[in-house]
C-alpha cells in the first residue's frame, strides 16, 4: 500500500457495554445517539474486533488493514519487528456504573495460558476461556473527570481497621491478622454463596441505608455498595466482589493526573471519565462485581496481595505544553499537550502516534482541522504542526523507542 501522506484523520468505535454512560461520548465525538445506547468505550487502533478507519484517496481503509499491507513503512521497523502490529489500544472511557474486579497476568504468564487453553481445545470465545491472546495487558489512564477505581490491597493496618469497624466483617479479622491477605482474599472468594448471602445482605441493606441519610461518601466502600444495589431487590445471591470493596485501595484521581495498572495488581473502575491506553490485549482474570466467568484458582496465582500505596501521576513536563506519563512497559507511552492561543506543537513521528483533541480544537500543518472529539494517525515519518487559536487540550498514544 504505497502513498505519501503521513498523518490521516482517523474514525473511531464506540462500544456500548451496559455500564457506559448515555452522553459523554456521544456529546464528545458529535454523535446524537438516538437510540439512546449506553456508550462506554471510544476505540482508536488496530484491534481486529473494532479498527479505525481513516481515507486513502476517497477509499476506506481500516488501520489494521493499513499495517498488515506494509509493517516496516507504517509501524517502523522497530515495531514490526518487536510487536508484529500496533501494540496499543487507545480508547476514551465513561464509567457510570463501576466494572468488574480485574487482574491481569504477565506476557510469561499470558503466552502459558493461552497454550494451555488451545491445547484444551477451549473455543476463543467460549465463556469460561481465561486467555484470548498471548500479549498482557498493562494499562494506564488519565482522568477527564474526577475520577474513582479500586488499586491494589489496603496497608495492613487499614485493612485492620476496616475489618474492625464493620461489623459483619470481624469474623475475618482472626484469619487475616494470622495468615495475611492472600487468606483472607481467598477464604471469601471459595466460601459457599448461602454464606456469602448472610454475611453480607445486613452489610449491604446498613451501607444502603446510611447513604440514603447522607452519612457516607465516595471515600467510604459503603458509598459503592450501596450504589450497586440501592433500588435491587436483595433475594437474589450477592456478588462477593463486595468483599473487595473494602479489602482494596479507593483511589480519587483528579483531572491530567494518571495512574498505572501492572499485571497482578487487582482494580476496578468505579466511576467517571478518563483516556485509557493499554497493550493489545484481551486477557482479564475477574474476581467480582460482574456475572461473567471467575476462575478462582487462576485468579489467585495471578494476584498480587502486597499492600499498595497508590501511586497517582502528575506528569512529566517535556516541553511545548506537553506533560508525558511514564509507563515502564515498551508497548506504549501517553501524553497530554495543553496549547493556549496562538501557541504550537512540533513532532515528527517515529513510531505509529495517535492523538485526539478532548478540548478546544487546532490546525495540523495549516492543512488539517481538529475539532473536540476528532483524532488523527501520523504514521513513521509523519512531521506535524499543531496550531491553537484558543486553548486546546490533545492526549498522544505513542510507542517508546530506546
Amino acid at each position: 500500500m504505497l502513498f505519501n501522506e503521513r498523518i490521516f484523520k482517523i474514525k473511531g468505535v464506540v462500544q456500548h457495554y451496559a455500564w457506559g454512560g448515555h452522553s459523554y461520548i456521544p456529546a464528545l465525538i458529535g454523535d446524537h445517539n438516538e437510540a439512546n445506547k449506553p456508550c462506554a468505550e471510544y476505540w482508536m487502533g488496530a484491534h481486529p474486533s473494532a479498527p479505525s478507519v481513516l481515507h486513502i484517496n476517497g477509499e476506506p481503509v481500516s488501520l489494521d488493514q493499513l499495517f498488515k499491507a506494509d509493517p516496516a513503512g507504517n509501524l517502523s521497523q522497530a515495531v514490526a519487528d518487536r510487536f508484529g502490529e500496533l501494540p496499543y489500544l487507545f480508547k476514551v472511557l465513561d464509567v457510570h456504573d463501576m466494572l468488574s474486579i480485574q487482574v491481569h497476568p504477565t506476557k510469561e504468564e499470558a503466552e502459558k495460558g493461552f497454550d494451555r487453553e488451545n491445547a484444551a481445545g477451549i473455543p476463543l470465545n467460549a465463556p469460561h476461556r481465561n486467555y484470548k491472546d498471548r500479549n498482557h495487558k498493562p494499562e494506564v489512564m488519565v482522568a477527564l473527570s474526577d475520577f474513582w477505581l479500586l488499586h491494589g490491597f489496603k496497608s495492613k493496618a487499614a485493612l485492620e481497621e476496616t475489618l474492625e469497624s464493620n461489623a459483619e466483617l470481624r469474623i475475618l479479622q482472626t484469619l487475616y491478622k494470622k495468615e495475611g491477605a492472600r487468606a483472607l482474599y481467598q477464604f471469601v472468594m471459595e466460601m459457599d454463596q448461602v454464606d456469602v448471602n448472610i454475611l453480607l445482605a445486613p452489610l449491604v441493606k446498613r451501607e444502603i441505608l446510611h447513604k440514603q441519610e447522607g452519612r457516607l461518601n465516595r471515600q467510604q466502600p459503603g458509598w459503592w455498595v450501596a450504589k450497586l444495589y440501592e433500588g435491587k431487590e436483595l433475594n437474589t445471591d450477592l456478588d462477593r466482589g463486595i468483599f473487595s470493596i473494602y479489602f482494596f485501595n479507593i483511589v480519587q484521581i483528579n483531572p491530567g493526573e494518571a495512574i498505572f495498572q501492572k499485571a497482578g495488581i487487582p482494580h476496578a473502575y468505579l466511576e467517571g471519565q478518563n483516556i485509557e491506553l493499554m497493550a493489545n490485549s484481551d486477557n482479564v482474570l475477574r474476581g467480582g462485581l460482574t456475572p461473567k466467568h471467575v476462575d478462582v484458582p487462576e485468579l489467585m496465582k495471578h494476584t498480587s496481595f502486597e499492600e499498595v500505596i497508590p501511586e497517582v501521576m502528575k506528569g512529566v513536563p517535556a516541553g511545548q505544553g506537553e506533560k508525558i506519563y511514564p509507563c515502564p512497559v515498551p508497548d506504549f507511552g501517553i501524553s497530554k499537550i495543553e496549547l493556549s492561543a496562538g501557541s504550537e506543537y512540533e513532532a515528527t513521528a517515529v513510531t505509529p502516534e495517535m492523538v485526539i483533541v478532548t478540548e478546544g480544537g487546532a490546525l495540523v500543518n495549516n492543512s488539517l482541522v481538529l475539532k473536540r472529539g476528532e483524532a488523527m494517525v501520523m504514521l513513521p515519518g509523519g512531521h506535524y504542526q499543531v496550531y491553537a487559536s484558543g486553548n486546546c487540550t490533545l492526549f498522544k498514544a505513542f510507542v517508546p523507542v530506546p
